[in-house]
């Protein structure tokens, strides 16, 4: 249903994307990934023929990109990253004009909108200005206009961006029975997402296509990701049980992890499930297991492990959770810079209390000059005033 061979697209001289191959096939879903920069909405612009590539060619029903463009736009409904959408209309005439635009006769117009709004979850909101819906609503709008014509092939660039957690499990919902319909190649950073819905993802790093495959063909790929871990009492000849776990079908290599308490740790890397294998083997020797698990890394460790090109034996890293912060310490992290200490905290006063007598401060001597040319007549100096006589003031000048 889509075709692309040796795709290349470049802005000066800067290349965008070079020499991607890949095709997909009718009813396929497929997860377009990669960090940003890397390709993909360039990629979906070139399908959708928004922007013409710079070499390589691009097929979708068999008609391509760009001698055959309006054959090729009949056939898919694209919804861009930035919804284009008019804020002035109701979502029912954004609809219409739409289907105007598409050829849709007045009949099928009449048919398709409200079964399309229906299917994204936004028919209640048919008359309402889109300029006053949500971020999320406006997103809902966009795949009903992506779904009207009914396409064959579906490309859709971030389709759950600004949608809250329960409108991601919708959407999920709406693009596994859309898969069943259409052929679906959609970009998200949201790696759970395309883990569930789609059951072979494309990665691009760098403007090239870095892994191409379902989740256990990029674990084969990549290698260094699947392992079994046993914790076991096997006694004191360790060594033993290191050979007896190698003789295992399947198994190449088995790491000992040393003791945690009474148990052994035993890290076994492999590419399919060996758990029966193995706790037929405790069994049989008599081990006490405390933990036999298969733990494969998940998607976003593998996107990780291309993103940042690690070695494929070095495992991927995972984002640590943010330390727990209370109220009071995220609103001094806020308001005070760390430069400037924190200050003390207010004492809240109880009305009901009688409060302490402050203790005043002395109070400093009180000078008074008297200026006064009057005062001693033509004898005084008034260069040199003349201090008055008063607690707390230095004695006065003696009279001549």
């Amino acid at each position: 249903m889509i075709t692309v061979h040796a795709l290349t697209r470049r802005f000066g001289p800067h290349t965008a994307i070079e020499g991607l191959d890949f095709h997909l096939e009718k009813g396929e879903v497929v997860g377009f990934l990669g960090p940003n920069g890397a390709g993909k909405s360039t990629t979906m612009r070139i399908l959708s023929g928004y922007l013409p590539a710079t070499s390589g060619s691009a097929e979708v029903a068999g008609f391509d990109v760009l001698r055959e463009s309006l054959e090729v736009r009949r056939r898919i409904g694209y919804l861009p990253e930035s919804v284009p959408l008019y804020a002035e209309h109701r979502v029912e005439e954004m609809l219409e004009f739409q289907g105007r635009l598409r050829g849709l006769s007045r009949a099928d117009r009449k048919k398709r909108i409200p079964a399309v709004l229906e299917r994204a979850g936004i028919l209640d909101r048919s008359r309402a200005i889109i300029g006053g819906l949500s971020r999320g609503q406006r997103q809902r709008v966009g795949i009903a206009v992506a779904l009207l014509p009914n396409p064959e092939v579906l490309i859709l660039d971030e389709p759950t961006s600004g949608l809250d957690p329960i409108q991601r499990l919708e959407m999920r919902k709406l693009l596994v029975e859309l898969g069943r319909e259409h052929t679906v190649l959609l970009s998200s950073h949201i790696l759970p997402e395309i883990e569930a819905v789609c059951p072979r993802v494309i990665i691009l790093s760098k403007g090239h296509i870095a892994a191409d495959g379902t989740k256990d063909e990029l674990v084969r790929q990549l290698g260094g990701g699947a392992k079994l871990r046993l914790e076991a009492v096997v006694g004191a000849d360790v060594a033993k049980a290191v050979r007896l776990l190698k003789s295992i079908r399947g198994v190449s290599d088995v790491r000992d992890c040393g003791r945690l308490g009474v148990h052994h740790v035993f890290e076994i890397p492999c590419a399919e499930d060996l758990r029966e294998d193995v706790g037929a083997l405790a069994a049989s020797r008599g081990w006490a297991l405390r933990e036999l698990s298969w733990q494969r890394p998940s998607l976003e460790q593998l996107f990780a492990r291309i993103a940042l090109d690690l070695p494929h034996d070095e495992p991927a890293p995972v984002a640590a959770p943010a330390p727990e912060v209370n109220e009071a310490q995220a609103s001094v992290q806020l308001t005070l810079p760390k430069s400037e200490p924190a200050k003390p905290a207010m004492k809240v006063l109880n009305p009901f209390e009688t409060p302490a007598a402050p203790t005043a401060p002395p109070a400093p001597p009180k000078v008074v000059y008297n200026l006064n040319p009057f005062d001693m007549g033509a004898t005084r100096d008034l260069s040199k005033p003349k201090a008055i006589d008063g607690p707390g003031t230095p004695p006065a000048e003696p009279r001549p």
